[in-house]
């Protein structure tokens, strides 16, 4: 895949994508994929179907083993296997069992675009997997401070996208966290508060860099048919009925 742009594509969101994908590739953002590696290939490992998405700034590092076939969505760069809009997937109506969200929304132009677009690819009792930044963390205060790819990243809270998630039929399965460790680009410091890893994974502690969104779309229902309404009926009123006389007519006497 090469990083020339195809037909259409948003100027401002390659320039995003860009700027992440270069983050990601630094100290920094290497320190945050291989704390979300173990946690992800973990998840993914109870999923199963025949295809699925990945969608995000960093290359696809782990896929759901038990799922046949899964493809990678975004922008024309490399590791990239079909070039797309973020609000123009090439997928019918859904089409996918999973569909994995790795920062997708911290690096969108319109993440409200975004997650309709990924909810709209899974199928009823399908999974949709966000990873996002914590803005209540020790990397979601640098990213103000940042002058790097970081300055870019919204950190969206994982409330708030529980929020849109329930707004587009999802139920919310199951919420975790990792990376505790600081943004620290020397691998000493990195290495000596490796136990602050260990700890809050034990604990799941919400202070955490990263977290990981696990939902399931609801399944559709039949609805039950209105039954007609019936109009109330008036009050029955007796009709008039003639009066029967028992008498024996004395006609015939005034002749004889």
């Amino acid at each position: 895949m090469t990083e020339q742009p195809f037909a259409q594509a948003d100027p401002r969101w390659l320039a995003l994508t860009g700027e992440a994908r270069r983050w990601f590739a630094g100290p920094l953002g290497q320190q945050m994929l291989n704390a979300e590696h173990p946690v992800l290939e973990s998840e993914l490992a109870g999923f199963f179907g025949g295809f699925s998405i990945h969608y995000g700034p960093p290359p696809k590092s782990c896929a759901a083993r038990q799922i046949r076939h899964t493809v990678s969505l975004g922008a024309p760069f490399p590791g990239v296997e079909i070039a797309c809009d973020e609000q123009a997937w090439p997928l019918g109506e859904h089409s996918a069992d999973l569909v994995v969200l790795q920062h997708g929304l911290d690096f969108s132009v319109s993440p409200h675009g975004l997650l309709r677009e990924a909810a709209r690819s899974v199928r009823p009792g399908g999974h949709l997997v966000i990873l996002g930044i914590n803005p209540w963390s020790s990397w979601g205060l640098r990213h103000y401070f940042a002058s790097d790819g970081l300055r870019q990243a919204r950190c969206i809270a994982p409330s708030r996208v529980v929020d849109w998630l329930n707004l587009l039929g999802f139920a919310l399965e199951k919420r975790r966290f990792g990376c505790y460790c600081p943004p620290l680009a020397s691998p000493a410091w990195q290495a000596r508060l490796a136990r602050l890893e260990r700890w809050g994974g034990r604990w799941q502690s919400p202070g955490a860099g990263f977290y990981i969104l696990v939902a399931r779309k609801l399944m559709i229902g039949l609805r039950p048919l209105r039954q007609p309404r019936r109009e109330a009926m008036g009050k029955l009123l007796p009709l008039p009925v003639a009066k029967v006389s028992r008498r024996v007519p004395s006609i015939a006497k005034k002749h004889e």
